[in-house]
């Protein structure tokens, strides 16, 4: 029964049968793509949970927050470099900001991270030289940690005048139950397995983020293929070319909400520079819509409270505009 009221749960069934009643054919093609897109993600999905149960039972979520804990600029910057290269995709990367917070992670170097960790790895790297450009390559990686270290400061400034104190929504602040809490052993043990109270708190992590998480994640996956299906890139084009002074601005917009797999963005973002988007333009759309497309945005909404949500979209608008401005200038070649 708790399921049939979940409100993610109705909405998922609502579009559903929405779609069965209009598409037929698109509900079978969207239930297809989300299983595989969910399949896909499984294995890092999985490893995500498993660090975050394990540091709960062990404890070792203390030295989590230690490993960002001292000077917060330090922290920030840190974080920043080190999500530029971290093989985390939007989506993927919301496991480890939970158990991240979840342990007391100040939210400057979290959001820092959050940031810049979809937009660029290693892997990445070398299919975007290879599909786009070395230079853009290049950019893409220094506007990652750029915009990590943008947010990652905004968020400082705002917490020195008293904002954001309390990041995550109600109840997500710790993934361990309130029972779990009171009777799990203390101080860190790395094997945690030969501790009852410890395998019980390893359990109730696991399933509380692998529920709360993976609901989010199959409606995010399943939204993603209808715009897939329904919106088409022609009319994109037609705003973000060379002749069109707000090219860049248009770009971070439709970008944001536009879920781009990082790497079918390539072929994309290859074929509209071919036709007339700018290079600042190409910066700001893939930029944007690493950070913040549809299904990383529900992710984070289902996360924190509305506050660090409607930062989380404005810094990675505006990070993104200011990349693609400063590629622009920059006067590099794709």
């Amino acid at each position: 029964m708790q399921v049939i009221k979940d409100p993610v749960f109705i909405t998922l069934l609502l579009l559903m049968t929405i779609l069965m009643l209009v598409d037929s054919t698109q509900l079978k093609t969207s239930i297809i793509k989300t299983l595989t897109a969910l399949w896909e993600m499984l294995p890092f999905f999985a490893l995500a949970i498993g660090i975050a149960a394990y540091a709960k039972a062990s404890q070792a979520d203390a030295l989590i927050a230690r490993a960002f804990s001292g000077n917060p600029l330090r922290a920030t910057i840190l974080a920043a470099l080190v999500g530029a290269i971290s093989p985390f995709c939007s989506c993927g990367v919301i496991p480890l900001i939970a158990a991240m917070l979840g342990a007391g992670v100040p939210l400057a170097p979290v959001m820092a991270f959050w940031i810049a960790s979809p937009i660029m790895d290693p892997e990445m790297f070398v299919l975007t030289a290879a599909g786009i450009g070395i230079n853009f390559a290049i950019a893409k990686t220094i506007a990652a940690m750029a915009m990590g270290l943008f947010a990652g400061l905004a968020v400082l400034m705002l917490q020195r005048f008293g904002y954001l104190s309390s990041p995550l929504q109600k109840g997500i602040s710790r993934g361990c139950a309130a029972s779990c809490e009171s009777e799990i052993s203390t101080g860190l043990k790395w094997k945690f397995w030969h501790d009852a109270s410890r395998i019980t708190a390893f359990k109730q992590e696991a399933t509380s983020i692998g529920i709360f998480l993976g609901k989010w994640l199959t409606l995010a996956f399943f939204l993603e293929t209808l715009m897939v299906a329904y919106i088409s890139s022609d009319w994109i084009i037609a705003y973000v070319g060379e002749d069109n002074p707000f090219a860049i601005p248009l770009a971070a917009v439709v970008g944001a909400p536009s879920y781009l797999n990082g790497y079918a963005a390539i072929p994309l973002i290859s074929g509209l520079v071919s036709i007339g988007m700018t290079p600042g333009a190409a910066m700001a759309f893939i930029t944007a819509g690493a950070v913040s497309s549809i299904p990383a945005a529900i992710a984070v909404y289902a996360l924190v409270k509305k506050p660090v949500f409607m930062l989380y979209l404005l810094l990675g608008l505006s990070g993104a505009m200011l990349s693609g401005w400063a590629y622009q200038i920059s006067g590099l070649s794709i």
